[in-house]
């Protein structure tokens, strides 16, 4: 077992390793003529981008100092997303070069055809006359014509040669990868650190009165506190909620990355969250990651309502939430039967479970609508085709049955602050009865 670890490190770290030498050959050696400067400082990027992104994932690991958590983290995890798009914007380059070089070639080729080669058109009479007259009379005669000839003009000074075919159009296609690239991070970053956006479903529910019709859950997810995203993160998430004020207000997991001892601060702003019946919460997965009894017990003194494979009957229908998967290494994993299992199925019932591959569970249970986070909607294009393998929906709503899912984006990000194709949200779901 030992051995095949080892085996799938050193692959794991020859791929990456070679990804960068292509990074660098194309980025560095490809447009720079000859070492210097540029090649220096281009060849210290490429070096020092990985490793900074190795220290960031390993200090947050092994719980280093949270201050050297917070220096690494910007640096390191933004090299990853930049890294993944100079990559991407590379590939792309390969299949431009070929065009770029049939462009210049039809720049470069000569304009008009060559003159035609004529045969010598035979001497006039005066050239064969002059051929009788003695040499030394036709040498004083050629001497004089030399005198009164004009100068012949000077050679021209030779043009300094520019770049190269191949420099050029690896400038051409290095610069517009560098250049693509850092645009696509700098717009996903600035969509992240600027704060989720509100987004509005309507959820009809056979079993729900008419008297809760129109009735308003905010959901909110993967909000990832850590060393990048901390206490002003926090607080517009909770402000963007309670503009919405809604009925209730539903946590569903990964809260945090990291320790209560490190993040307390952080989190302090989810004291400020209002809802008519209150604010629910349960684990995610990144929770057991960060000590999530500590976590639980912190989000209940900041008024939240762990549901802990728990449930509570509301007015109008039962609202019920068991813990996340990964609790199962612990004791802790979800509980269905504990949650659910002695409900009365006549009564609409929500449940909250972070990931959406516990939908199946659900249908079993006869919930009517279960609430999720998890995929981050794929968070960096073209990861959106990994995540839709490894859950059963993606994001937005389905039905599974007559169980219905609906998954949120979540409102922050985990590793990079970064989004591309993949917005961050806070969802109003707002429940609809077919009474009404």
């Amino acid at each position: 077992m030992v051995i095949v670890f080892v085996v799938v490190v050193v692959l794991a770290l020859a791929v990456f390793g070679g990804l960068h030498w292509y990074l660098w050959r194309r980025l560095v050696r490809d447009t720079t003529a000859r070492p210097g400067v540029y090649r220096r400082v281009g060849t210290a990027v490429l070096v020092g981008g990985p490793l900074l992104m190795f220290a960031a994932i390993t200090s947050e690991r092994t719980g280093a100092p949270f201050w050297l958590q917070q220096v690494l983290a910007w640096p390191g995890f933004l090299w990853m997303a930049l890294s993944i798009y100079l990559l991407l914007a590379l590939l792309v380059g390969e299949a431009v070069r070929p065009l770029l070089r049939r462009l210049l070639d039809r720049r470069t080729a000569p304009a008009t055809e060559p003159e035609p080669v004529t045969e010598p058109e035979p001497a006039p009479a005066d050239v064969r006359e002059a051929a009788h007259v003695p040499a030394g009379a036709r040498a004083a005669g050629e001497a004089g014509r030399a005198s009164e000839a004009p100068p012949a003009a000077a050679a021209p000074a030779p043009t300094p040669a520019g770049p190269s075919r191949r420099l050029l159009i690896s400038r051409v296609v290095g610069g517009a990868a560098a250049a693509a690239a850092v645009g696509t991070v700098g717009y996903g970053t600035y969509g992240v650190v600027s704060g989720p956006k509100v987004k509005r479903v309507t959820v009809p529910l056979a079993k729900l009165p008419r008297a809760a019709h129109g009735y308003r859950i905010a959901v909110v997810s993967d909000i990832h506190l850590g060393p990048v995203l901390g206490r002003g993160f926090a607080q517009k998430v909770v402000d963007t909620i309670n503009s919405t004020q809604p009925d209730l207000i539903a946590v569903v997991g990964d809260l945090v990355d990291g320790s209560v001892k490190d993040l307390g601060p952080a989190a302090a702003p989810l004291a400020q969250l209002r809802a008519r019946h209150g604010a629910f919460f349960v684990t995610g997965n990144h929770e057991y990651f960060s000590g999530a009894e500590e976590w639980v017990a912190r989000v209940r003194e900041l008024g939240l309502n762990p549901l802990e494979n728990a449930r509570t009957e509301l007015a109008h229908f039962d609202l019920a939430g068991v813990n996340d998967i990964a609790g199962e290494d612990e004791g802790q994993g979800p509980d269905f039967a504990k949650a659910l299992g002695d409900r009365d199925r006549g009564r609409a019932c929500v449940l909250l479970a972070h990931q959406p591959v516990q939908i199946h569970d659900a249908v079993d249970h006869g919930v009517d609508l279960q609430l999720s986070g998890h995929t981050h909607g794929g968070q960096l294009w073209p990861g959106n085709f990994i995540a839709d393998l490894a859950n059963p929906t993606l994001a937005g709503l389905e039905r599974y049955g007559d169980t219905q899912l609906y998954v949120s984006r979540g409102a922050g990000a985990w590793g990079p602050p970064t989004r591309v194709g993949a917005p961050s949200d806070i969802t109003v779901v707002e429940l609809a009865s077919r009474q009404a």
